[in-house]
Formats: C-alpha cells, structure tokens, sequence
C-alpha cells in the first residue's frame, strides 16, 4: 500500500509540474498576444496619418499645404521608425539571462508603443525621473511587465485620468523602484490580496481594444519580479487609484549573490488597500 501510495504521489507531482509548465506557456502566449495587439494598432494609426497626408497632398497644389503634408508624413515615418526599433530590440532580447539595463530608457522605449492609445482614451502621462543607477535585469521581461501595468492602469481609467511613472533610487536596499500610479477606479480591498492569482480577473473580459480579462497578467507579472529576486507593492484606494511598486535589484547587486526568491507573501491592510509579493 506504502508502496502505490508512493507511485500516486509522483504522479500527482509529475501533473503538478506539466501544469505548472502549461501555465507558463499560457502566460508567455498572453504577453505576445498583448504585444502584437498594441503594436498593431500603434502602426496602423501611423499609416493612416501617412495616408490622409499623402492624400491631402496630391489634392492641393499650392506649396504650403504641400510642406506642411510633407512635414506630418516626416514625423509618422519618424514615429514607425522608433515603434519598429522599439518591437525589434524586445524581439532580439529573448534569452532568460539578466544584464545591466537603463531603466529610464527601457520606460521610454515602452511609452512609444501606447502613446497614441493613452491620447485615445485621455490619459495625460507624467514622468518623475531620478538619476537611478542600472537595474540588474532581463529588459524585456520587465517590459512586458510594465506594458501589462500601463494597460491595467489605462482599463482603469475609461473616462481618461492621470498615469504617474516614477523612478527612485532605494539606496539604501540597493534597489530601484519603478512606480506605476494611476487615478482610475481603484481595486477593493477584499479582491485585492488575489489578483496575482493565476486565471483570476476583477474584469469582465477584454475592452474594447480587445486586451485584458485573462486573469494572467499580474500573475506573469509576479513571476518575473520574483525571478528576479524583486519584490511587488499595490497599494489601492476604490475611487481615487492604483499603485504598483517594482523593487527591482541594482547592477551593484550581481545575481550570484543574492539568495533564491522566496514564496509570494500577501499582506492586505485595513486602511489603504496594500498587498506585497516578492523576496524579501
């Protein structure tokens, strides 16, 4: 009997690991469908503004509305160029390895694929900068992770809103803190210490952008800071906003010498929505 009982336990295992290993899957297939959605759509409003323009152009003769077409069709072209470079840096950087990363330019690489789908919804976007050293980092996980935040935080916002993005130097901790605030609809506090939970959403499927709903998001999103031995913070007030904290390592910080990521640790309070993931 000790004996079957030993062979179940493995099996149970071995099914555990397999989904586990599905999970993943379902989660990378997530980001890339999230990615191609918002690409997609970020270079087919750049040909149409090259395409009225162009059109505008050949139906008016005189060399003033000719230069100022001409100007519009140089600036979208200049756009797809940096949309273009920006999808084919995340293209080349697909191996798991982390490296020294220049955080500020890997937020502004991100912004320029949602740019013109923060204008559409009436996002104003306020950057807060500070001269942070190089995080120890893969840069295109993290940027996978904060798309998936400006998306969340832009959903928040139907009406449009205020979206701050920080950086901050934790020297102390030898950390950095990437903020990502939003003055959307806020999360409640009771479903607040699940949402990085695989499969669970507080939304009612994709938007009108078709993005979001899966429930997949936040928990990729929690896999990638802990792999990289970072912690997550949310703090949420319903009706005022959302603040997601990523505590992400220094280069000074070199992998060999931190120790393995620990469990996620959930931590609500009772006064402002909080919760906390990640190695402490």
């Amino acid at each position: 009997m000790a004996s079957n009982g030993n062979i179940d336990g493995a099996n149970l295992q071995q099914q555990v690991e397999l989904l586990k290993q599905r999970l993943a899957q379902a989660q990378k297939l997530t980001a890339l469908g999230e990615l191609v959605s918002t690409t997609t759509h970020e270079f087919n409003n750049v040909l149409m503004t090259i395409i009225n323009y162009a059109k505008m152009g050949m139906r008016h003769r005189d060399a003033a509305t000719r230069d100022k077409c001409f100007e519009k069709i140089l600036g979208a072209s200049d756009r797809a160029t940096k949309i273009t470079n920006t999808v084919l840096g995340m293209a080349r950087n697909r191996s798991a390895g982390q490296e020294p990363t220049d955080l500020v330019r890997l937020v502004e690489d991100t912004l320029v694929l949602l740019e013109r789908e923060m204008n559409k919804y009436r996002v104003t976007v306020e950057k807060q900068y500070q001269a942070v050293p190089q995080a120890y980092v893969n840069g295109n996980q993290i940027q996978q992770v904060l798309l998936n935040l400006l998306i969340n935080a832009r959903q928040a916002m139907p009406s449009g809103g205020r979206l701050w993005i920080k950086l901050l130097h934790d020297a102390e901790n030898d950390m950095i803190d990437l903020v990502v605030r939003d003055s959307g609809c806020g999360i409640p506090a009771d479903k607040l210490p699940r949402i990085f939970e695989s499969f669970y959403t507080t939304k009612n499927g994709p938007d009108a952008s078709g993005k979001g709903g899966t429930g997949l998001g936040l928990s990729m999103c929690r896999d990638i800071i802990e792999a990289h031995h970072g912690r997550v913070r949310v703090d949420s007030t319903v009706g005022k906003g959302t603040a997601f904290t990523l505590k992400l390592p220094t280069a000074a910080k070199a992998a060999p010498k931190r120790p393995s990521a620990m469990p996620p640790i959930v931590m609500p309070t009772h006064t402002v929505g909080q919760t906390t993931v990640g190695s402490s």
